[in-house]
């Protein structure tokens, strides 16, 4: 590999690790709650700002990137997931971090719709496998915060007065070297392809085409599977260190390691799930992996009902966590696959579409929240629930 396409990987490997940062929100809800004295609802609002910009900006970046480029987009996204992060270190209150996960949630879905197509700009071997190995990054970012914010409440770095809010100047740094690698790497994008140029002339009809894809009861499967998998995924992130505290009487700083526990479980997920859909069937790993995901939930319940002994509820709501986080690390590859393939020649709309399905992370966390309010976690954990019959549903859908 010449030095440049070198530079060129890291650079964008160091994007990728970035574009992890959105799943702080997870963790920092719950310190923020801790904080500040909010309701389950009101703490996981937060979770669900982040993942409502994926609703609103989705379709209209892939049209953005026709305008300015895939390496000025990915830019693009990182200034704003670096404001993101600078504003909470000059005030914890809610609405400055209401606007600083709203900026996240903002750079965010830049940096998905545009990070993978720039990364075709660079590849010339084996497309999938470097995607693959960029998931694996940003599942580092992913597991480490939760550990770097326990680090910072733990009062081990006083002197910077910031607690478990330190987990913002760190990734803030990252996230400006990542700006600055990427700025200096020289990038050739293709030309503007013939459907693309079709995009430029109508962008309205585009727009309006795009969304009567969700006509087709395919495709609004798909989309639903979407949903739940990153519902269950940004709602265990979330739910996760509450469950320790209320039925195993963790502290935040000691449940806070359950975010990581889940992250770690799903970056193993996805350096094995690659191997498995090569020698499995895709419809045989998808029930393997919503099984894992049943039985993770019976854990989170039997955690719940095991309360009176404290040291076996946190195992068996590890157990859980681990599960889930296996289970769930490949449904999104898996639906969104079925959905690409069942309309090859729509696949810019597709794509969009599913990446719009990313907002399912705010509407189950809202959900959780009120659930969670009127029952405790169990209720939180009763939603998930939901989404995972829904997946037991999709297995028939599974056809490619």
């Amino acid at each position: 590999m010449a030095k440049s396409n070198k530079f060129a990987f890291v650079s964008v490997m160091f994007c990728f690790f970035s574009m992890g940062f959105v799943d702080l929100v997870g963790t920092a809800s719950n310190f923020v709650k801790d904080d500040l004295g909010l309701s389950d609802s009101i703490a996981n609002l937060m979770p669900s700002l982040v993942f409502f910009w994926f609703l609103i900006f989705s379709v209209p970046t892939g049209v953005l990137m026709n305008k300015i480029g895939r390496k000025k987009t990915v830019l693009l996204s990182l200034f704003v997931t670096v404001l993101s992060l600078l504003l909470p270190m000059f005030s914890e209150s809610l609405t400055m971090m209401l606007i600083s996960f709203s900026l996240l949630g903002i750079g965010n879905t830049l940096m998905q719709t545009s990070l993978n197509p720039l990364v075709s700009s660079l590849v010339t071997g084996n497309l999938a496998s470097t995607l693959t190995f960029g998931q694996f990054i940003k599942a580092i970012a992913s597991f480490m915060a939760p550990i770097i914010a326990a680090w910072g409440a733990a009062s081990t770095i006083p002197q910077f007065g910031l607690g478990w809010r330190v987990l913002f100047p760190i990734y803030m740094i990252i996230g400006i070297l990542a700006s600055l690698m990427l700025a200096a790497t020289p990038i050739i994008e293709e030309k503007h392809d013939s459907e693309t140029l079709a995009e430029q002339k109508s962008i309205g009809r585009d727009y309006v085409d795009t969304f009567k894809l969700l006509g087709n009861p395919y495709v609004l499967l798909c989309f639903f599977g979407i949903m739940c998998h990153v519902g269950i995924d940004v709602g265990t992130n979330a739910t996760a260190p509450k469950l320790l505290q209320q039925y195993a009487g963790q502290p935040l700083q000691d449940a806070a390691f359950a975010g990581s526990l889940y992250f770690i479980f799903r970056t193993i997920g996805c350096l094995t799930g690659s191997f498995f859909l090569r020698v499995l069937k895709t419809r045989t790993f998808f029930v393997i992996s919503i099984t894992m995901m049943a039985l993770s939930m019976a854990c989170m319940f039997g955690g719940a009902a095991a309360a009176d002994d404290q040291n076996v509820a946190k195992w068996i709501l590890y157990a859980g966590i681990a599960l889930v986080g296996y289970g769930n690390s490949n449904v999104f590859s898996m639906v969104l696959s079925q959905a690409m393939l069942y309309m090859p020649d729509k696949k810019n709309a597709i794509s969009g579409l599913m990446i719009m399905g990313l907002f399912g992370g705010t509407v189950f966390p809202l959900l959780m929240g009120f659930a969670s309010d009127a029952v405790g976690q169990v209720g939180a954990v009763a939603v998930m629930t939901i989404g995972v019959i829904y997946l037991f549903t999709f297995v028939g859908r599974v056809r490619y």
